[in-house]
């Protein structure tokens, strides 16, 4: 079998070792896209905590734990990287209460993220998304 030589002068057997060298940087990808996600939104909660209870109409405690979990986990699933393979899977356990809560309080009955009438705050596809990269950390820790 030939290995062919492309435009850019590689072959298709040297691309793929370019791409198979890379490979075990992949994990960074989900890793920083759930962390910038947790860590943004649990800390945003903090300085409104009475104020976003009251609108989700949950005690200030319980908010307070949910900003605590979205934190944890974002922190842990990107710690985890630089550890042991059980603070990866603790990031992603604890994001999976969040998410939720999240579809079954507020983004339950509609797909798509858009707001709509009834769903101003959209529906459940984002977190869905969130939830099963959490299932993923929890049981891939760092062998994701």
């Amino acid at each position: 079998m030939t290995n062919a030589v492309n435009r850019s002068g590689t072959t298709s057997r040297e691309q793929a070792a370019i791409f198979d060298g890379l490979a075990q940087y992949a994990h960074w990808a989900p890793r920083i896209a759930i962390a910038g996600v947790f860590l943004y939104h649990g800390l945003t909660k903090f300085p409104n905590l009475s104020g976003m209870a009251g609108m989700f109409g949950m005690p200030v405690f319980v908010l307070a734990l949910v900003a605590l979990a979205e934190v944890g986990g974002g922190a842990l699933v990107i710690l985890g990287a630089f550890t042991k393979d059980i603070v990866t899977r603790i990031g992603g356990l604890l994001i999976i209460p969040p998410m939720l809560g999240a579809i079954f309080m507020v983004h339950w009955g509609r797909w798509s993220f858009t707001p709509a009438d009834g769903y101003p705050m959209g529906g459940m596809e984002f977190q869905v998304t969130l939830l099963l990269l959490g299932i993923y950390f929890a049981l891939r820790g760092n062998k994701a």
